[in-house]
């Protein structure tokens, strides 16, 4: 009866985990919703033009310093990408993602940040679904323009295969990552979809419907860019 009360007790405690990370993941994915919400109804938010062209966005609410190493960062936060061949269909279910890094800390200091990373072109997307990418080396990253009538046409985003941004105490403005690790979050990903997915199943399969958690920052991005109107897209 003893050991038949502690099993069932472990069982328990099995599952009350189960639910407490699935439940903080997807918390997570609305507060990944909420900060991308924020952003594009301020005035100086990401423009127009940039956001339409891109592939993939990746939101990491709340980043903060790890105060136990000297520069270093950790978010975790959701990715999201258009559907379809080349990426040209609606936005589709988001996988989760974890970013680190020892540049950023230097940046934004203490204060907890929201950072959001567009994806500008299809090689871009691919790497970064397929394994962890150092920002820099393996994929090119820049600080985003920012402003409604910033043009999506500068340098840096005809050179660069993501976009970084970031918004603290307010304030939002383009920031580098070169040197941070962008990885799929596998863990986090089953515990939203109750299963083990991987990022690209997710977003390149096409059968995967999005969680009701994810709900909202689908049409975020869907409002604000309901069409990809990049030219490299628009050629194949």
């Amino acid at each position: 009866m003893i050991c038949k009360a502690i099993s069932v007790f472990c069982l328990g405690l099995v599952a009350t985990a189960a639910i407490y990370a699935a439940s903080k993941e997807e918390k997570r994915l609305e507060s990944a919703a909420v900060v991308m919400q924020e952003i594009m109804n301020t005035p100086e938010n990401i423009p127009q033009g940039v956001l339409e062209k891109a592939e993939c966005v990746i939101v990491f609410p709340s980043v903060l310093k790890a105060a136990f190493v000297v520069g270093g960062s950790y978010g975790r936060g959701a990715m999201a990408c258009r559907t379809g061949k080349d990426f040209r269909g609606p936005w589709g279910a988001p996988a989760m993602y974890a970013l680190e890094g020892g540049s950023i800390g230097f940046q934004i200091g203490g204060q907890a940040t929201d950072l959001v990373l567009l994806v500008m072109n299809e090689r871009g997307a691919s790497s970064i679904l397929d394994s962890q990418v150092k920002l820099g080396a393996d994929a090119s990253v820049a600080a985003g323009p920012v402003g409604r009538d910033a043009s999506a046409d500068t340098d840096a985003s005809l050179r660069s295969e993501v976009l970084s941004y970031s918004r603290s105490r307010g304030l939002f403005a383009g920031i580098s990552l070169e040197g941070s690790t962008l990885r799929p979050d596998d863990d986090a990903t089953a515990d939203v979809y109750g299963r083990k997915l991987t990022a690209r199943e997710i977003v390149l399969g096409g059968k995967i419907g999005i969680p009701a958690s994810g709900r909202h920052l689908i049409a975020v991005l869907q409002k604000n860019a309901p069409r990809n109107e990049s030219k490299e897209s628009a050629r194949k």
